[in-house]
């Protein structure tokens, strides 16, 4: 699993991401240990035509253009072929999703700067206790993070609820550049998804809004996958394929009901964050939760600016 995968930006000094020298070394690594799956092979197992077997199966998740300007053309290079999971509210809305936003203002300003912020703005009234104990638990907990940005990170992504955290995002970014340039500088055209594809990649569907889909009723899930397909059909004239990753990922981030309304979808398989190899048993006991690696747990993955906290903490 990859997110941002860049060259450095100065305007960015806090920004956390993947320097696009270090996922070539990365894949040079995959190669030498592993190996990766064919496409054929990969849709093999889908169908029941053949066992799991060894080898890496690549991911990127959030539609930025990172994907389309760096990675794609580095699969091309190699033979390789990889899935990209896009969300799609931002190219309604002309902002970026809630969740960039977090990440932007991070990257930009730092967590300190932040969560000084925030708490000027934020009052008990805006937060969801249901789950606090659970969220403070399961998230976050492979990530090296000063303390205030994963503070940041869990209030507005977990603890904030929805009603209200849009109003405290749009009052935190008045501090940056006007939000639609930064759109159509950050996510990859909807023109583009379509030549993904044709360049022998599959493009996924990753909700409309990102939302945690524990925290959603039944219909709102419903509406966050369908929507996201019917976008995404309509930008690539019919997806390859229907398959889906959750946003956040990990056990707490989706319910039993979001697995069943992404088959009544046809979502052939959904990826969730957990750190071990899929096997057999996954593709065929429970194909909505397939269990993935995030690419920091492997050499070469980890974002300088984490190696830097690394080395910097007793």
């Amino acid at each position: 699993m990859y997110h941002y995968v860049r060259p450095p930006c100065p305007e960015l000094p806090y920004f956390r991401f993947l320097a696009l020298d270090d996922f070539c070394r990365q894949l040079d690594y995959f190669e030498r240990e592993f190996g990766f799956v064919s496409y054929d092979d990969f849709t093999g197992v889908l169908d029941g035509r053949a066992a799991a077997g060894n080898g890496v199966v690549l991911t990127f998740d959030d539609g930025v253009v990172d994907h389309y300007a760096h990675v794609v053309p580095e699969l091309v290079r190699r033979g390789l072929w990889g899935i990209f999971y896009v969300p799609t509210g931002m190219y309604a809305t002309g902002k970026l999703l809630d969740v960039h936003r977090i990440h932007f203002l991070l990257g930009r300003f730092g967590g300190p700067a932040m969560i000084d912020a925030a708490r000027e703005i934020i009052t008990d009234d805006m937060l969801s206790h249901a789950h606090v104990d659970e969220f403070r638990h399961m998230t976050y907990a492979r990530q090296v993070n000063d303390a205030a940005t994963t503070e940041f990170k869990r209030i507005l992504n977990y603890y904030v609820s929805y009603e209200h955290r849009e109003t405290v995002l749009d009052k935190l970014m008045r501090r940056s550049p006007a939000e639609d340039n930064l759109v159509r500088q950050y996510y990859v055209e909807p023109a583009l998804l379509a030549d993904i594809e044709r360049q022998g990649m599959i493009v996924g569907g990753h909700s409309v809004s990102h939302p945690v889909f524990s925290k959603l009723d039944e219909a709102d899930q419903r509406r966050e996958i369908h929507d996201c397909f019917d976008f995404l059909d309509r930008a690539t004239g019919g997806l390859r394929l229907r398959t889906f990753c959750y946003p956040y990922g990990g056990f707490h981030s989706f319910t039993p009901a979001t697995e069943r309304l992404l088959a009544e979808a046809g979502c052939r398989f959904a990826l969730n964050v957990e750190a071990r190899d899929a096997v057999d048993a996954d593709f065929r006991k429970r194909p909505q939760a397939l269990p993935r690696y995030d690419c920091n747990a492997f050499p070469h993955g980890q974002s300088r600016l984490q190696n830097q906290q690394l080395a910097t903490s007793d």
